[in-house]
């Protein structure tokens, strides 16, 4: 019996999700304008960053561009912000869409060298803590030179390699039930721990140089610092918080606590073992030759990207060209196949920034900034690190940082505030690492996060977005008390650094 035109409009909206999920964003659409004409705008805007918080939380019930989406249009027809605005946030992040489309695309195509190598690692290496040390450097290592969502994009095509060899040897093999339940349990377990490893790997690289984040990139422009004066300003805490994070990654396996430290089913390891045998027993001239230009991009990649010979974007599509060109990819829909992880996340990415536009648009940041900015001394740095990192929490840190370094310049060149030289540049270091650092508290704080949360990875492992807050915690509270020591205690490390290693910071 066919349903009625109304019900019909109630089912396909938002399609399978929960009737409590679509009464919600419904309430939400109903609720907006009546708060903003009670309210106010600057009310009503902090109420839709909530609004849009929750439908990443729910993430795994329904991918949040169509439900956040309605938001953001909402957002512009009630005049919280305009179209004007949203097009002027998403061209001043195109290089960031630019990555998204050809880069995670070029990755695509170079997962047979990245299935083969991090397989050898996990067949070899029985510790546990081991690997989980060497994702969590490599992460951080290649963060430190190549974009996050670049690392993430290569953690993503690793664990789906992973996970897709053990399910097809699942399907040709007839087990018990519950048996086959727990131990894909134990494997998805496994492979979060790795990712979430990885992920937090790539903040805590990103934030030592100059090229590993974008907001990076912004701060040193802004400061007249080049890549050696980068790395050794932030130092006094990006050091010292590396350390302790890589140590936090080995205490979280050896101590089993917030979903880590669990171990690769023997059964898994088996499959992942047989395969990799059958692998090397079948391979080819034409597959190796296959694996050597992907090693041979890989290299490129890296030079490249080090020492940006162009957008990051513009390198990925010249990885996209050399791969298909000599691996024998020439086919349209073998190419299609390569855009179909990043292109849903690039369209929520502007959905984003046309939430970062209303927060610009209202100016919802403006008390925070008011309050840092009247502050002295230390209690003006710390104040800077936590105020970057809570609202890098809930906002893009790329847009955070913007703000917070052009008001900071603006107030230091007008003298509004008393600000030195020294205190300025010390500043400028509080903004990047408060930015980078405490933001790993949330997947809408770190572009990378967002990234895994949304992608076709996240629902094979029950990856929400509750989990990874969980997950993320420990990193959360370890790194940014060791940041924050190292903020306040700043200008006595650069003192020791300068008489122990002759290092000016003036």
């Amino acid at each position: 019996m066919d349903t009625s035109l109304l019900k019909a409009f109630k089912l396909n909206m938002l399609g399978h999700s929960a009737m409590w999920y679509k009464m919600t964003i419904l309430a939400f659409l109903i609720i907006n304008p009546i708060l903003l004409y009670t309210a106010g705008p600057f009310i009503t805007g902090w109420v839709l960053i909530g609004e849009f918080i929750f439908t990443l939380a729910m993430a795994l019930k329904c991918y949040p561009l169509p439900a956040g989406g309605l938001l953001a249009l909402e957002a512009v027809a009630l005049g919280l912000t305009s179209s004007e605005s949203v097009y002027n946030e998403t061209l001043h992040n195109f290089p960031v869409i630019l990555l998204l489309i050809f880069m995670v695309a070029g990755i695509y195509f170079m997962k047979d060298l990245l299935h083969y190598l991090f397989t050898k690692v996990v067949i070899k290496i029985r510790s546990k803590a081991l690997i989980a040390l060497i994702f969590s450097f490599m992460g951080a290592f290649l963060s430190a030179f190549l974009d996050a969502l670049t690392v993430t994009a290569v953690v993503i095509a690793v664990g789906m390699g992973f996970y897709e060899v053990y399910q097809n040897a699942r399907s040709r093999i007839a087990g018990d039930y519950d048996e086959d339940h727990v131990e894909l349990d134990q494997f998805r377990a496994y492979l979060r721990s790795l990712v979430m490893h990885a992920a937090v790997g790539t903040a805590l690289g990103g934030v030592c140089t100059l090229v590993g984040e974008p907001q990076n990139l912004l701060i040193g422009h802004e400061m007249g610092w080049h890549f050696a004066d980068f790395f050794l300003r932030v130092m006094p805490i990006t050091i010292p918080v590396l350390i302790v994070g890589l140590t936090t990654a080995v205490l979280l396996e050896k101590f089993k606590i917030f979903g880590y430290g669990v171990d690769i089913p023997t059964n898994v390891l088996n499959i992942l073992k047989d395969n990799s045998e059958k692998q090397d027993a079948a391979m080819t001239n034409q597959f190796r030759a296959k694996l050597i230009i992907q090693a041979v991009a890989a290299v490129w990649l890296i030079i490249a990207l080090a020492l940006h010979l162009a957008e990051v974007g513009i390198i990925g599509l010249s990885i996209i060209v050399i791969l298909t060109a000599f691996t024998g990819v020439t086919e349209e829909h073998q190419i299609g196949h390569a855009f179909e992880e990043a292109l849903p996340f690039t369209a929520l990415l502007v959905v984003f920034f046309a939430i970062v536009a209303v927060i610009h648009d209202q100016h919802l940041f403006k008390p925070v900034i008011n309050f840092v900015l009247s502050q002295e001394g230390r209690e003006q740095l710390v104040a800077y690190y936590l105020a970057n990192g809570f609202l890098s929490m809930l906002s893009d840190n790329v847009f955070v940082a913007t703000v917070y370094i052009s008001e900071t310049k603006a107030a230091f060149e007008s003298g509004a505030y008393g600000l030195t030289q020294d205190q300025f540049s010390n500043l400028a270091v509080a903004i990047n690492t408060g930015t980078n650092i405490p933001s790993i508290a949330t997947p809408n704080g770190q572009a990378a996060f967002l990234f895994l949360l949304t992608s076709a990875l996240a629902p094979l492992l029950r990856l929400s977005y509750v989990r990874m807050v969980i997950m993320a915690l420990p990193y959360t509270i370890v790194l940014t008390i060791t940041g924050l020591i190292a903020t306040y205690y700043m200008p006595e490390i650069q003192e020791w650094m300068h008489n122990i290693f002759n290092i000016s910071f003036h």
